[in-house]
């Protein structure tokens, strides 16, 4: 006989276990659980294939007026300055509005420097001039004093003529020594004459020149207010790693400061990993979208695409510059912009394709194939690809169910090869197909052959872009 007090609790507590062991078999998959899960298919399907490429880009006017800082610094030594003063990005301005200002300190120190050396040269021919002028006095003095002399031994000659001959020609003798120290005198006064006046003349050009760059550097400080040279919404100048504000660098050989763009013409300046740039060409459609409005849609084509590639902060690998042309005009459109960029580079139509977690590659490539109720090793002949999807070019028919899982057993299912006469043909179609898509790549290269490039782009080509000097 049991206790009272375990008779009290004996049938709560088999309850309690009942209903653990009912619930540990009922949470348990069932074996059919586990083999749907195992085996998730896919029915393949036949329709349009696209294969595109994505990128990141950022919106830029295709032409814009540039508003560049004095072009004469490079002349006058100033090889770069600091922006000091720029109105707010954006702005509206009316041609020959005041847009900014470049720093004048380097430039006003050569004019200072220039001042000096004008200061000195000017005294510099002052004292020449009253140098030249006391030299001259006294020579034209010994001049005179010289004619007297010359004229007292042409007296004494007149008195001594009655003389002995001896008398008469020393006092002939002394008379034409007079004369010719009167002579040397006169030619002397005209060489230093001559002398002095070169010494002037050297002087003052060099006062000229002084004086010319001096000028030079006057009008080019002007220059270092910056107006604007056309109408139009101010937009600060970018480089690859930031944009031109107050304390900016200006150099003498990039003196762009700022940009009035042609919003009626936008193009992408879009980077492309080095892994799929292969596959873009000019011509090339593209589908366009601004980050900040998600919801707007734009096409467009792709204009340009570099030759070389390059290595931009941010990127892991290198990347090639890509510009985009986009075909409709929208007014939220501004400069600098982020895009998102998808460049098709192929269209298939009518094709079977299959995700690309289906594939499986040993020596060959092969999917496992459900086929009159068993499961099999189906070799497939693969065409294009894109991020999730491939072509199946042979192999496989539209509505069969392909496995997207791993079988169980899987090495020793039934393997179906294609037969090679098969193979030799389809490959043989690709490379027709290939042949078809590189002439129809280069119709589309064509077609933008004619296309404006950017302001930039047609400057690295030789073309003249529209450039401004700002005064």
């Amino acid at each position: 006989m049991l206790p009272a007090v375990m008779k009290k609790f004996a049938f709560p507590i088999a309850i309690i276990a009942i209903l653990g062991v009912g619930a540990y078999f009922l949470l348990q998959p069932t074996g059919k659980g586990k083999e749907q899960i195992q085996d998730l298919s896919i029915m393949v399907e036949e329709g349009p294939f696209v294969v595109s490429v994505t990128a990141t880009g950022e919106l830029n006017a295709k032409n814009s007026v540039q508003i560049r800082g004095p072009q004469g610094m490079r002349a006058a030594g100033v090889f770069e300055t600091t922006i000091s003063d720029l109105i707010q990005e954006g702005t509206i301005v009316k041609k020959g509005d005041y847009v900014g200002a470049l720093d004048r300190t380097e430039i006003a120190s050569k004019m200072s420097t220039f001042q000096t050396e004008l200061d000195k040269i000017q005294t510099q021919l002052e004292q020449a001039k009253i140098d030249t002028a006391i030299e001259l006095k006294g020579l034209r003095d010994e001049l005179i004093n010289m004619e007297f002399t010359k004229k007292e031994k042409q007296l004494k000659l007149e008195e001594n003529r009655y003389e002995a001959q001896s008398v008469v020609q020393a006092t002939q003798l002394e008379l034409e020594r007079t004369q010719r120290d009167y002579e040397q005198l006169k030619n002397r006064y005209k060489l230093k004459v001559i002398q002095s006046e070169a010494r002037i003349e050297e002087i003052r050009t060099l006062q000229r020149q002084n004086q010319m760059k001096m000028d030079q550097l006057s009008a080019l400080s002007d220059e270092f207010t910056v107006n604007a040279p056309d109408d139009g919404m101010l937009v600060y100048a970018r480089s690859r790693w930031s944009k031109k504000e107050v304390g900016s660098r200006v150099t003498a050989w990039d003196p762009v400061v700022a940009e009035l763009p042609d919003l009626s013409d936008m193009i992408s300046k879009t980077y492309v990993n080095e892994v799929d740039i292969s596959k873009v060409q000019p011509g090339q459609e593209v589908t366009l979208k601004i980050d900040a409005f998600p919801d707007s849609k734009y096409s467009g084509k792709v204009l340009k695409v570099a030759n070389i590639g390059e290595q931009l902060r941010g990127y892991d690998a290198k990347v090639f510059e890509v510009i985009v042309q986009v075909n409709e005009v929208d007014s939220i459109m501004r400069p600098a912009m982020t895009t998102s960029v998808e460049i098709v580079t192929d269209t298939y139509n009518d094709v079977m394709y299959l995700p690309l977690e289906a594939l499986y590659n040993d020596s060959l490539s092969f999917v496992f194939k459900k086929e009159g109720g068993k499961i099999v090793k189906q070799e497939v002949i693969t065409g294009a690809s894109n991020n999730t999807e491939i072509i199946i070019d042979y192999g496989l028919n539209e509505g069969e169910e392909v496995l997207l899982t791993l079988p169980e057993k899987s090495d020793e299912l039934e393997y179906k090869m294609i037969d090679q006469s098969i193979k030799d043909k389809i490959i043989q179609e690709q490379k027709q197909l290939a042949l078809q898509k590189q002439q129809e790549a280069l119709k589309k290269r064509r077609s933008v052959q004619n296309e404006d490039l950017p302001v930039n782009e047609r400057s690295r080509s030789g073309g003249g872009p529209r450039m401004f000097i700002v005064n």
